[in-house]
């Protein structure tokens, strides 16, 4: 009995591995018919067995899948790209363990294939704005090939272009681990015969050069991609709310890029986002101090003080900021509506004064307190106009101040220029 039972044992299995050459044979068939469907509704007949079987059907089996497969990727299934490629990997493996190799080179070969075709979709992906399957492809074509990791890097931007943050985040870290730079050298040369330089590989550059059809060879390196990554992992941070996280993404960016205004600028922001203006206004004049031309950065101090109510500190940015930039209309605006609001700040006291005769002295003091006041902020808005005799902003500020000041005479001027 026990050997009977054997024998069926033995002819069942035998039975089996005919099964699997027939389902094999017929892929096969179909793959070299042009026919990928079939190809793979035969290989869905065998996939059952195919962990049981010898290693030469299974690396014939997820050779012809991964071909399979890789055609169906090409008739517009994108969807078939991840199960080619793990076709192939399975194939490698499966032949690297048992030691033969039939089917290694062809596999190599296809997963570079692949790789190119990812990349390619992947420029059409974004060129439709399917920002996530562009970034998916990517990455799927740099762990292919591990060493291009420029396509991790391409992967990460598509992520952001689309707004998929958690996708670009997870990218950017492996960026950061893999201690990826993105610096590169561009080999160029000037044409002697247009006299424009042009970029090159090195070898073709060398020789033509060599030849003098070339010359003035230059090895030019492009920026560290670094701080870039960084700067953008922590902007991720802060879109997904994680801040500390952000923090601590931009103090690690400017310790390796101290002269990054850029950086400061953005950490300002997002400590201004967190309530923290006192912070703000430090890194923001920091950032002034590396940059003392840039005109937007003094008036964005100003402009964080003013809402502190530190009118001198205020003013003496607009002042900055107009210094750089005459013609800065922002700055003259807000400058003249320091000296408004602080005019306006004296309004409560005056109206709280009695008829006594110091009560009355005190009001006549303050009335020309706030109508000096309110003189300095018009005569910054008239020099202002001389400049932009039609800036509609301008006018309609200066009305109002004239009007605060009971000057009929130049409120009417104003509102006739306004065109009222």
């Amino acid at each position: 009995m026990k050997t009977k039972i054997f024998i069926l044992a033995a002819m069942s299995f035998t039975m089996i591995g005919f099964a699997q050459k027939a389902e094999l044979k017929a892929a096969d068939k179909a793959l070299k018919g042009g026919d990928a469907m079939a190809a793979k509704t035969a290989l869905e007949g065998a996939s059952s067995m195919i962990d049981g079987a010898d290693a030469k059907y299974q690396a014939q089996y997820h050779f012809l899948r991964g071909k399979a497969y890789t055609e169906l990727a090409k008739g517009g299934d994108s969807s078939a790209f991840t199960e080619a490629v793990s076709s192939f990997k399975n194939v490698i493996d499966i032949e690297e363990k048992s030691g033969k190799a039939k089917y290694t080179a062809e596999s190599s070969q296809g997963l570079t294939q692949l790789s190119a075709d990812l990349v390619n979709a992947a420029v059409a992906d974004n060129g439709n704005k399917k920002f996530k399957e562009a970034g998916e492809k990517l990455y799927m074509s740099y762990k292919i090939s591990p060493k291009d990791t420029i396509y991790l890097y391409y992967a990460a931007s598509s992520a952001v272009n689309g707004a998929h943050y958690d996708q670009a985040l997870s990218y950017y870290n492996e960026l950061q681990e893999i201690g990826y730079d993105g610096s590169d050298i561009v080999y160029k040369a000037t044409n002697v015969e247009t006299g424009e330089v042009e970029p090159m590989d090195k070898v073709q550059r060398d020789l033509m050069v060599k030849s003098g059809t070339y010359k003035d060879p230059v090895d030019e390196k492009t920026p560290s991609k670094r701080a870039e990554i960084v700067k953008n992992t922590a902007l991720i941070y802060g879109q997904l709310g994680q801040d500390d996280k952000a923090l601590e993404a931009y103090a690690k960016a400017r310790a390796s890029n101290p002269d990054d205004v850029n950086l400061v600028l953005q950490e300002a922001n997002l400590h201004y986002k967190m309530g923290d203006k006192d912070k703000f206004k430090s890194m923001m004049a920091k950032a002034s101090e590396m940059e003392p031309d840039n005109a937007d950065l003094h008036y964005n101090i100003g402009v964080i003080n003013m809402e502190q109510g530190n009118l001198e500190e205020a003013r003496a940015s607009y002042r900055k900021a107009l210094e750089v930039d005459p013609n800065y209309t922002n700055a003259q605006l807000n400058l003249s509506t320091t000296y408004v609001n602080e005019g306006n700040s004296l309004i409560d006291e005056m109206n709280s004064l009695g008829n006594s005769r110091s009560d009355i002295a005190r009001y006549d003091e303050l009335k020309q307190k706030k109508d000096d006041l309110f003189g300095e902020g018009a005569k910054i808005l008239e020099d202002a106009l001389k400049v932009t005799p039609d800036n509609q902003g301008v006018l309609s500020q200066l009305k109002n101040i004239y009007g605060a000041m009971g000057d009929n005479e130049n409120f009417m001027r104003i509102k006739k220029l306004l065109g009222e």
